[in-house]
């Protein structure tokens, strides 16, 4: 620590006490005799000039009436020895101007020295004389260097006695032989502060240190006490956090590999503790600040620390333990201790799944296959059917169960067949039952048997057997050089792992992409990654391990890179440094970091995930949720399909209904008209039965037809033909009747209507029943 004060003050007690809080119990003074009195009393206040402390100070401070005893002070040789050093500085003077007299000549110096605008070479050139001089006066050696001060000069070292008495213990002077200046102190002759003759150590080693931590599993957990808990449980350790933006203490307890090793350290080089949070939850990083103000000459920039580094460079804290990475940046400014953990920097991801759809199980063939496989099903269907209906032996009687014709195979039969076949269903009938249609029938279960055994084979390599292990190679992968839009990577922002990537020249391009994606703290980005959000994290290879055996969906990618080791930080010049680092040492030795890494990285949850990854996927409704959607769907068509049965089912009752009911109006005509029928043949049958008896050739119906149709008596027609047939009598009515106008020539009915006589417009009855007497063909 430097402070620079104002002379003359009368009280340095603030200086004193800012001085009195560091480790260092070495003072350097440098002041005037005034200042150095009251310096020295106000330190005698704080106990500061006692035992323990040591006090180097200047030739003039150390003429101050009130120096303490055991004060060591430097004081120039023949001091009181005027006489000497005008003696040497005459000959150092004469010498140079003699040399350059020899060598150049000297010209008029100026008459005015206030002449400002005149210079003097010759005078510049003589002050070069003289600083090359070195010569061995009565003071010793005198040298001068190149500001013009003199080197090699001599010193007594004193050491301050009881009533202001000064001792001289030791010497700086000057060696010939070696042409350098040598330092001889005899310590047996120091009376030290406090009258003590031993050596003090010259620093104040606190036993009770301010240690800073962070969270970072598992390394640190960090859990907040209730409002109900008083105190932490037996495996933790109080470590409030102080937020330094509303200045409010929180309470917290930490446990983890670092508790764990802080408590060891603690008792083995035996210092106490006071445990704490990093303020801002950072490790730090550095941010450039230009100190230049005004118009003064630009300055480079300061490098100004964030978080648990910039706590430890401002002596806020003595100690880190934290998985803090050790590496060139931050060993600028704090002490690292050997490392406790070596490790590296590696990839996070989300082990690459199968996509478990509603069609998984249509996976192990392509949609060209399925399609075909489909087409083959009907194509062989259709050829059954054609083959077995053309072949001459496709239909034959089974004389052992009737004497009926068995049906051929139909279409729907075949197709039914074709299925049936292939999904390896009991076919109960409609089998093909020609030879060429059955030797069809066995290549087609031969090809159904590959192909439900290819299927079956494949199915289970897509949905039950090991999947990939990473989808990246590591660091080198080209999809992370060259960041796709759908490949995020990140890391932590002004972590370790954001400095390796600043100073990889190589890994630029990939940084400027993971800059815009970089996340505050490690477990967000875990957490996006179980997510799917962010595809990579690159960070620690312990804390990723970590993750990886706690939850085995996680997998690190590829080998490690940018090798380090996890230090404990410490303060510049700490003297904790060294017996930090031999400890650390000796429990690499003894197998205690090993055990840590047991209790707390590796969780024994390593060889569980191995067994986990070797061990086939079970398959669940999410792989084959399909299939039964297939079998709901074949349902739900099969319901359709019996719904629009039954209403086709009922339009066809309907259909048939009204056909019955006009079959049977049709019947019940017919019927009438039959019966109509059998009444005339009756009474014709009862007038042949009368004329028999009477042998009246003529008839009852005769007699009245001859009276009601007076034309049809006479002439030389037989009582059997007085009336034409029925159906002569209906086609030549329409040729008598006025109103008929005829479509067919007169050609064509002109000789029949010449042989009809008719008088005036008398017509026979349009409903005339037919009358014959022959009724023979009616007789049985």
């Amino acid at each position: 620590m430097i402070v620079e004060f104002e002379p003359k003050l009368d009280s340095f007690a603030e200086h004193l006490i800012e001085m009195k809080t560091a480790q260092s119990r070495v003072y350097l003074l440098y002041a005037s005799t005034e200042d150095a009195q009251v310096i020295f009393r106000d330190a005698a206040t704080y106990n500061m000039t006692e035992a323990g402390h040591v006090w180097i100070v200047t030739e003039q401070a150390l003429s101050a009436p009130n120096t303490p005893d055991g004060v060591l002070g430097l004081q120039l040789e023949h001091v009181n020895s005027d006489h000497s050093h005008i003696k040497d500085s005459v000959y150092v003077l004469a010498s140079a101007i003699i040399e350059m007299r020899q060598n150049e000549t000297i010209t008029e110096p100026p008459k005015n020295c206030d002449d400002s605008g005149v210079n003097w070479e010759s005078g510049k050139r003589l002050f070069h004389y003289l600083k090359t001089r070195n010569i061995t006066g009565e003071t010793g050696q005198v040298a001068f260097d190149d500001n013009g001060d003199r080197i090699y000069a001599g010193y007594h070292v004193i050491n301050m006695r009881p009533k202001q008495k000064r001792q001289i213990v030791g010497e700086f002077y000057y060696d010939p032989a070696k042409a350098t200046m040598r330092l001889h102190i005899n310590d047996s002759l120091i009376i030290w502060p406090g009258r003590q003759r031993k050596k003090p150590e010259g620093i104040m080693i606190p036993t009770h240190l301010k240690v800073l931590t962070i969270e970072e599993k598992p390394f640190v957990y960090v859990r907040r006490l209730t409002d109900d808990e008083v105190a932490c449980v037996d495996d933790e350790v109080p470590c409030p956090l102080f937020n330094n933006t509303n200045g409010v203490e929180n309470d917290y307890c930490c446990r983890g590999y670092c508790i764990d090793l802080l408590k060891a350290l603690s008792q083995r080089i035996n210092f106490t503790y006071e445990l704490g949070l990093s303020p801002d939850g950072q490790f730090g990083h550095y941010i450039l600040k230009n100190s230049t103000t005004g118009t003064l000459p630009s300055s480079p920039p300061k490098k100004e620390w964030t978080g648990l580094i910039g706590e430890l460079v401002n002596e806020r804290a003595d100690m880190i333990v934290a998985p803090l990475t050790i590496n060139p940046e931050r060993a600028e400014y704090i002490e690292f201790s050997k490392p406790f953990k070596y490790q590296g920097i590696t990839v996070l991801e989300k082990k690459p799944s199968r996509s478990s759809t509603l069609v998984s199980f249509l996976q192990p063939f392509s949609n060209t296959l399925w399609m075909l496989v489909v087409v083959s099903v009907h194509v062989v269907a259709l050829v059954l059917y054609l083959l077995d209906r053309f072949s001459p032996f496709g239909r034959f009687k089974l004389s052992h169960v009737d004497s009926h014709e068995e049906k051929a195979l139909n279409l729907s039969s075949a197709i039914w067949f074709a299925w049936g076949v292939l999904l390896n269903s009991g076919i109960g009938e409609g089998t093909p039952r020609s030879f060429s249609a059955r030797v069809l029938g066995m290549v087609w279960a031969g090809f159904a048997m590959i192909i439900v055994a290819s299927y079956t084979a494949n199915l289970a390599a897509f949905l039950v057997l090991e999947r990939p292990k990473t989808k990246l190679s590591g660091i080198n992968d080209a999809r992370l050089r060259n960041t796709m839009e759908n490949l995020t990577c990140a890391t932590v922002k002004g972590s370790s792992v954001d400095m390796y990537f600043r100073r990889q020249v190589e890994l630029s391009n990939m940084y400027r992409t993971m800059e815009a994606n970089n996340y505050d703290t490690a477990e967000q980005a875990i957490e996006d990654v179980k997510k799917g959000k962010l595809m990579a994290f690159i960070w620690d290879s312990s804390r990723l391990e970590y993750e990886a055996s706690k939850d085995c969906e996680l997998v690190t990618a590829g080998e490690l890179f940018g090798r380090s080791g996890y230090g404990i930080g410490l303060q510049k010049g700490s003297p904790w440094t060294d017996a930090v680092t031999l400890t650390i040492l000796e429990f690499h030795e003894s197998g205690f970091m090993e055990a840590l890494d047991k209790a707390w990285i590796f969780h024994g949850n390593a060889q569980q995930c191995e067994q986990f990854e070797k061990t086939p996927n079970t398959l669940g409704l999410k792989n084959m949720a399909g299939v039964f959607i297939l079998v709901a769907a074949g349902v739900a068509i099969g319901v359709g399909l019996i719904i629009i049965e039954v209403i086709y089912k009922k339009h066809q009752v309907k259909k048939q209904k009204r056909m019955d009911i006009a079959r049977h109006a049709a019947a019940k005509w017919r019927g009438t008209i039959e019966k109509r029928k059998t009444i005339r043949t009756s009474l014709a049958m009862q007038r042949q039965y009368n004329v028999g008896l009477n042998s009246n050739p003529g008839t009852i119906s005769y007699t009245v037809d001859k009276r009601r149709y007076h034309r049809l008596g006479g002439g030389s027609r037989v009582p059997e033909k007085a009336w034409l047939g029925d159906n002569d009598m209906l086609r030549n009515r329409r040729y008598l009747d006025p109103a008929f106008k005829p479509k067919h020539s007169p050609k064509v009915h002109g000789p029949m209507l010449g042989k009809i006589k008719h008088s005036g417009n008398l017509m026979p009855p349009k409903y005339s029943p037919g009358y014959t007497s022959d009724v023979s063909h009616l007789v049985v």
